[in-house]
């Protein structure tokens, strides 16, 4: 007789192996802001300079754009007609009206000599890198004119911009309320088996997380855990902003756009995932921990992140032999990585976004790259006897021009048929958003979607 081994999601047998899927949604802009699915949480910055922004000052005179020339590491000049990358910079917040400016080669603009001269050569910022600017459009004596190009609205964004106290408090408030006891009740009665919780570094030093961040997330966290083992969910916490931020992107924390994860930062991000382990590795709900989203190539070097893989999983099973270790992007590497490894998850995230491509397609095109394209892009990923397989992201969103709600239903549909084949399941985003096709909460009201 065969012998079997059995786990909440697992059925392992000698002769067979039958896994319930994991029909997942994610709980974005819960406790890692992305200013886009909320944009109301920023309505007392308005008008605010943030973290992150990149400006261009051009000469009111000559009309001559301020660049750092050779991505820095030389004088500041002021002899360009038009603005590209040498000419953009990206400020970091000190105040309402003081700010560092940080050049495309990360180096801060500031000045040397007696004051006379301004060049872009420090890795650091000081007080000589720290720069007044006064916006007054009106006055008639001003030397440059300043474009906002590009703004971030992340976590760094909000807690910076607001400050401890007024960013604490509209977090607390948005932690209580955007997802509550009722929202797992509403999950687990829809057929919805497990959440995907993304999580920030600065949780795992609650109540007191370094500046700007503020504490209180560690306690919406722990709530989710007593809510999803009540009503019989599963959770995967999602390490989706890591230190020094792995893609450059707001839902990371970065603070001004640029990608700073490298082998320095290894050590301290292993560290929240023995945070999260411990805290949560023997817990009923706990069914995986995901080591890192979306590490951003060339960026993210793949020795550094084999080298963090590597290490984050013995984090996890130091507290953990059940608890799946699910592993981000990078996938023909990771999947020789996972060799005898236990318990391995690869995930990838599949939008029909982000390409011109599928703005030209109409909703049969979509959904033929689906069963087609998406379909072979899961297989190989999904290896006999190799890691399991998890499509960690994924939406009904259209691109193209006159999609309706009843397409992204449509369009649903045919992900469903084909990310059901991912050997771990599969995670919809979002649960709650402005935008209504990426609410899955309402797309399931409104009939659009079934699980």
């Amino acid at each position: 007789m065969a012998h079997c081994y059995c786990h909440p999601f697992v059925t392992l047998c000698s002769l067979c192996m039958f896994l319930p899927l994991i029909l997942a949604v994610n709980l974005g802009n819960w406790l890692v802001t992305e200013g886009w699915m909320m944009p109301s949480l920023f309505d007392g910055l308005n008008g605010q300079l943030l973290d992150g922004t990149q400006v261009q000052f051009q000469s009111t005179k000559l009309r001559k754009f301020l660049s750092a020339d050779h991505s820095g590491r030389a004088t500041i000049v002021a002899n360009r007609d038009q603005a590209s990358g040498w000419e953009t910079f990206r400020l970091w917040r000190i105040s309402d009206t003081k700010f560092n400016l940080r050049v495309f080669n990360k180096q801060f603009v500031g000045l040397q000599g007696q004051g006379t001269t301004v060049v872009a050569v420090s890795s650091t910022p000081s007080i000589s890198e720290t720069f007044d600017i006064v916006r007054n459009p009106n006055n008639p004596n001003r030397v440059f004119e300043m474009n906002i190009v590009g703004v971030l609205q992340g976590e760094y964004q909000i807690t910076n911009g607001y400050g401890p106290s007024a960013a604490s408090k509209l977090l607390q408030d948005h932690w209580n309320s955007y997802i509550t006891k009722q929202d797992f009740e509403f999950m687990a009665a829809n057929g919805l088996t497990a959440v995907r919780i993304p999580v920030g570094w600065w949780t795992a030093y609650d109540p007191v997380p370094p500046m700007p961040f503020v504490g209180g997330s560690l306690n919406a966290l722990d709530n989710a855990f007593t809510w999803a083992a009540k009503h019989g969910l599963k959770v995967t916490v999602n390490l989706h902003a890591a230190p020094g931020s792995q893609n450059g992107e707001s839902h990371s924390a970065s603070r001004d756009g640029y990608l700073e994860w490298g082998d320095s930062y290894i050590e301290d991000t292993v560290k929240v995932i023995d945070f999260l382990a411990a805290r949560y590795g023997n817990h009923p709900a706990l069914v995986a921990i995901e080591l890192m989203n979306e590490p951003l190539a060339p960026g993210v070097k793949l020795e550094d992140l084999t080298k963090y893989y590597r290490l984050g999983y013995d984090a996890v099973r130091s507290h953990t032999l059940n608890a799946y270790v699910i592993m981000s992007n990078r996938l023909g590497p990771l999947l020789q990585l996972a060799e005898g490894l236990s318990r391995v998850v690869i995930d990838v995230h599949y939008y029909n976004l982000y390409n011109p491509m599928f703005q030209q397609w109409n909703l049969q095109q979509n959904s033929d790259y689906i069963y087609n394209n998406r379909a072979s892009d899961l297989s190989k990923v999904t290896p006999a006897n190799g890691p399991l397989s998890f499509v960690g992201e994924w939406t009904s969103v259209l691109d193209f021009k006159g999609a309706t709600m009843e397409d992204s239903g449509s369009f649903a549909k045919a992900q469903q048929d084909v990310y059901g084949r991912a050997t771990f399941g599969w995670s919809y985003w979002s649960y709650k958003c402005q935008y209504d096709g990426w609410n899955l909460q309402q797309l399931i009201q409104d009939g659009l979607i079934q699980i």
